[in-house]
């Protein structure tokens, strides 16, 4: 997966799986907690539909929201919701973004995808938007391994 963009073009998939939501929650968590950072981690299905809601201890009540609205907009417009808040500090027309209902632009939501479409979104809150984006990443790079072990 791109981190940085996923074209429009990309489809959805067959939704995610709960193992695969465990696994994808459980690296961003391993990454969240080597660096003390107590996080909210949501993971969604190809539908938007909640899968699994992981909130490490001392991670901030509010976080719970938003991590599931990052995860939901990561999924909902097929992109890292890191091209939201870029858009919003252009200002102008972007802050039209603002007015959007279920559209959460602060950068630590990204679609999870399998066989290139999309299966899925993971969703963090709890830090700065920069480093939420960085536990995100490393729970899809969890995904990425997972697909990469032989079927049994």
């Amino acid at each position: 997966m791109a981190a940085d963009r996923v074209d429009s073009v990309v489809q959805y998939g067959p939704p995610l799986m709960l193992a695969d939501a465990k696994a994808v929650a459980q690296a961003a968590e391993d990454y969240a907690r080597e660096r003390g950072w107590p996080m909210v981690i949501a993971v969604v299905d190809s539908a938007c539909q909640l899968l699994l809601l992981h909130r490490m201890d001392q991670a901030q009540l509010g976080s719970i929201r938003v991590s599931l609205q990052k995860a939901e907009t990561a999924v909902a417009f097929r992109r890292p919701t890191a091209v939201f808040q870029e858009a919003l500090g252009q200002g102008g027309s972007h802050l039209r973004l603002l007015a959007m209902d279920n559209l959460m632009p602060l950068e630590g939501g990204l679609p999870l995808l399998c066989n290139g479409a999309v299966a899925g979104g993971i969703g963090v809150s709890g830090m700065q938007s920069d480093q939420d984006a960085l536990v995100a990443l490393a729970g899809a790079a969890a995904l990425t391994a997972v697909q990469r072990q032989p079927v049994r």
